[in-house]
């Protein structure tokens, strides 16, 4: 069946993971390789030249030139290609818009060539992670995975990567699991296990040895006497990985400031100047990476060139990295980490002969503390002690290194942790303004929820042996524009409106089950799926809805409206759906009328001065529309208390429902009333309009908000992006305001003052809202027989022409609707809402009524609201209305 397809096709079956994690491996190891062998060759050709011409007139030169072409590059055609490229990495896998493509890694290949084979004193090893990254990424672009799976895969190709640099896969594997994406389920690690372990195997086939020489000639033992000096290694790394992080970002911030208005490519050829010419004063091992490694990480050196070394490489390393030049921090830590082993190891070897240390100890090889010294430095930078370990032991294969490197890793994080909290990466992310690691991240963003979070669990559906007939009748009856098919408790089908249009063009029979109009290919998802899946499968077929199955049962459905709280909850402080599913509301008093009407229409009771006029507005629209009326009153208590088990007081409650109730009994419709506890009000009139099937929200609004970030309000804002029915916002202007008499008000009151509203503007901007508000308009005008109504709409002041379309089309629904003639009036302006405003006074309207804005919330709290503007500017009563979601946002 379809429906099987997709979901395995959404969950990746594990064969075709295994061949993505080969692939990702096989190129990121070639990518690894090919960077490798270019750095290798042009470092080779430049200390060639050195070495036939003088110095002075070829090094500060190769510097300047490879810098410019490199930061040009970079600079035209990918900058996310400056710097190391796993801060980049990071970002995107924390769902930051960071591009990661082929264009990337190609960008990343070459301007990391060009830099370090001119002598910028960085590593190859991390702009290779974010080459693994970016050409994974682009191979789920070309297979269209979902963003889930494109996480695992860019996941995969960073790992592979790091593995093919350094030949060490299972050190490639931690940081991918460990730095980058913090996910250890079963596909995600096989997937990183197999591209790390392809990229390494491959990597050392065609690549040869990583950066450790050949030790099998060096005697690598210890004695536990030692552990206080490799201890001593541990706590000077840790001090050395503060001092180089802090210096990291010092030079960063420099060069900021001092080239605020340069390019990146006039700060590189400074940087590579620079270079060139220290590289002429240091000590001739800093002219190639390799030479300094195998120098270094041998050990037999002196202290003065292990000073030399260290200082050097701190220095380079400070010029290269602070212009933000490609090339990673991983090699210079570990040269680092090496020279300090060196200079412990050589000053032990001193006191050892000086007789400052006992006699009885006898100090092993300077190797095995150079080796601990670059894990130590390693994890002090990095703040990742368990692939500081697994880097180096991998590199030397050489057991009876665990004990120090262990002890030299941990205690150089703890120092480092100590005293310079986070890695350096993530402090390089906070500087641009992302920051992955805030603690409410998961809850407040879309990144944690599942299908399961937002579908509805009541789902209405039809039998596949329903006709079309009566197919079209639940279509005409609902609001839905598609139903599930479903059979015996199974989904079999979907039946939408399109389906629908086809009887029409092929002259179907009404009689015909719709099991042969159904669309059977049906996509789907599960509870578990995450919500960046659904997204994607509505995205990729451009569909309305998604069914939630389990196996091939219906358990719920999920519609572009749901997706609507995720924006809402993105840009405001509304209450996250795990929090309001896990604490829902209380039902503690209800009371019920027949269902006679075709349609609910919901009005939640909160203010007693109010409640009449409200009551009596969504009444008259009740009665013209032959809608029941559905009255809820909330009760708030603390969230410390849990709303079944807290005892409240309904006697203010019942006041108000018994009002209710009154009135429909005198207006002869049928109202029904309930109580509710709850810690959150605008969560409860959401789950009042999903069970009770409500059509229409009427809801009384202030008209002003006093809470950053919000356009109507806390609980408006949340109805009026949430609720998937219509709803209807009131202001009451300032005349109906001073009527209003505490403990006096009764439904009659409340008819005798919206008699006064015979003047009506309505603003027109077209769209589904303004429709809905026209819809509307005949109801209320039945208020008051001698009703006036004015159309108007803005245009640009210098639109000579105006078009006309919208206001004769509005004014001839009017007309045909009421028997009323409009009046029709064009206004030049630049501010809507001021024109607007000014004209209503000028025709001493009492009530405007106008569709909602259509934009999106964070947009409009950016630009500004219309309505909302309206609203506050205007004494009179303003009525906002916004068409259901389902009919505007559903469109398969």
């Amino acid at each position: 069946m379809w429906i099987d397809r997709q979901l395995r096709q959404l969950s990746r079956p594990k064969s075709i993971a295994i061949i993505e994690a080969c692939a990702i491996g096989i190129v990121s190891a070639l990518a690894a390789v090919g960077l490798k062998q270019s750095v290798v060759w042009l470092e080779a050709w430049r200390v060639d030249v050195a070495g036939t011409f003088s110095p002075w007139l070829v090094l500060p030169p190769i510097g300047i030139c490879g810098g410019y072409l490199s930061g040009l590059l970079v600079e035209r055609l990918a900058p996310e290609a400056a710097g190391s490229g796993i801060p980049q990495v990071k970002a995107a896998l924390g769902y930051f818009p960071i591009a990661l493509d082929l264009r990337v890694a190609v960008v990343k290949w070459v301007s990391t060539a060009l830099s370090l084979g001119s002598g910028f004193a960085l590593g190859r090893q991390g702009p290779t992670v974010q080459i693994g990254a970016a050409l994974a990424a682009q191979l789920s672009y070309w297979t269209q995975t979902s963003p889930t799976h494109q996480r695992q895969l860019i996941a995969a190709g960073a790992a592979a990567g790091l593995a093919a640099s350094f030949n060490a896969p299972i050190a490639g594997v931690l940081f991918a699991i460990e730095e980058l994406l913090q996910d250890v389920s079963d596909l995600t690690l096989g997937t990183a296990i197999i591209a790390a372990v392809v990229g390494g195997v491959i990597a050392r086939a065609i690549g040869g040895r990583g950066m450790v020489p050949d030790l099998s000639h060096i005697q690598i033992q210890f004695s536990l006497a030692e552990i206080p000096l490799l201890i001593g290694v541990g706590v000077l790394a840790g001090l050395l990985g503060v001092l180089c992080n802090r210096s990291l970002l010092a030079s960063l911030k420099f060069y900021r400031w001092q080239f605020r208005a340069r390019s990146l490519a006039v700060k590189l050829a400074v940087a590579g100047g620079i270079t060139g010419i220290l590289s002429i004063i240091l000590p001739y091992a800093l002219l190639t990476s390799k030479d300094l490694q195998d120098f270094a990480i041998i050990g037999r050196i002196d202290w003065q060139n292990a000073a030399w070394i260290l200082g050097g490489q701190f220095v380079l390393c400070c010029v290269a990295f602070g212009a933000s030049a490609p090339g990673g921090l991983f090699a210079p830590s570990l040269i680092l980490g090496a020279a300090l082993g060196d200079l412990v190891a050589t000053g032990a070897q001193s006191g050892y002969a000086q007789g400052l240390l006992p006699i009885d100890l006898v100090l092993s090889s300077p190797t095995v503390y150079a080796l601990t010294g670059m894990s130590a430095v390693f994890s002090a930078i990095t703040h990742r002690p368990m692939v500081a370990i697994a880097i180096v032991w991998e590199m030397t294969a050489q057991f009876d290194l665990i004990l120090p490197l262990m002890l030299g890793s941990v205690v150089a994080y703890l120092v480092a942790e100590k005293l310079f909290p986070g890695s350096i990466y993530q402090h390089l992310l906070i500087g641009k303004g992302i920051n992955l690691n805030l603690p409410d991240l998961a809850q407040q963003s879309w990144v944690g929820l599942t299908a399961a979070d937002l579908m509805q669990r009541r789902v209405e559906t039809l039998s596949s042996q329903m006709t079309i007939a009566a197919a079209l009748q639940a279509f005409a009856a609902s609001s839905h524009r598609g139903f599930p098919i479903v059979d015996d408790g199974k989904l079999v089908g979907i039946l939408t409106q399109r389906d629908l249009a086809l009887i029409q063009q092929e002259h179907w029979e009404r009689q015909t089950p719709i099991s042969t109009l159904m669309t059977q290919r049906v996509i789907a998802v599960r509870p578990q799926d995450p919500l960046t899946s659904v997204l994607y499968l509505l995205d990729r077929h451009q569909i309305g809805r998604l069914p939630v199955v389990e196996g091939r049962k219906l358990v719920g459905i999920i519609t572009r409206a749901d997706i609507i709280r995720v924006e809402a909850e993105r840009v405001s402080s509304t209450v996250s759906p795990l929090k309001t599913r896990s604490e829902p509301s209380y039902l503690v008093y209800r009371t019920q009328s027949p269902a006679t009407g075709r349609g609910r229409l919901l009005v939640p009771l909160s203010n007693p001065q109010t409640a009449d006029i409200l009551l009596r507005l969504a009444a008259q629209i009740a009665i013209e529309s032959n809608y029941e009326l559905e009255c809820l009153h909330a009760i708030v208590i603390p969230r410390s208390s849990l709303p079944a088990e807290t005892p409240v007081d309904l006697s203010a409650s019942r006041q108000l429902c018994d009002r209710a109730v009154a009135l429909g009994k005198t207006l002869g419709i049928s109202v029904h009333t309930q109580i509710r506890v709850t810690h959150n009000v605008a969560a409860t009139i959401l789950e009042t309009t999903r069970d009770r099937h409500i059509d229409l929200l009427c809801m009384g609004w202030h008209g002003k908000t006093a809470t950053p970030g919000m356009i109507f309000g806390s609980t408006v804002d949340t109805a009026i992006r949430q609720a998937t029915c219509h709803v209807m916002l009131i202001k009451l202007g300032a005349r109906l305001q001073s009527q209003m008499v505490v403990g006096e008000s009764s439904a009659l009151d409340a008819m005798v003052r919206l008699t006064h509203l015979h003047r009506w503007l309505v603003p027109i901007a077209g769209g589904p809202n303004t429709e809905y508000a026209l819809q509307l308009l005949p109801a209320l005008i039945a208020l008051n027989r001698e009703s006036s109504i004015h159309l108007c709409q803005v245009f640009a002041p210098t639109d000579d022409r105006p078009d006309l379309g919208s206001l004769n089309t509005a004014a001839d629904f009017i007309r045909q609707s009421t028997g009323t003639v409009a009046n029709i009036a064009t206004l030049h302006a630049d501010d809507i809402p001021s024109a607007a405003i000014d004209f209503a006074i000028e025709q001493q309207c009492d009530a405007i009524i106008l569709g909602a804005s259509r934009e999106g919330l964070l947009k409009q709290s950016i630009q500004g609201n219309i309505p909302n503007a309206i609203a506050r500017g205007s004494d009179c009563t303003v009525i906002v209305v916004r068409a259901a979601i389902t009919e505007r946002q559903e469109s398969h």
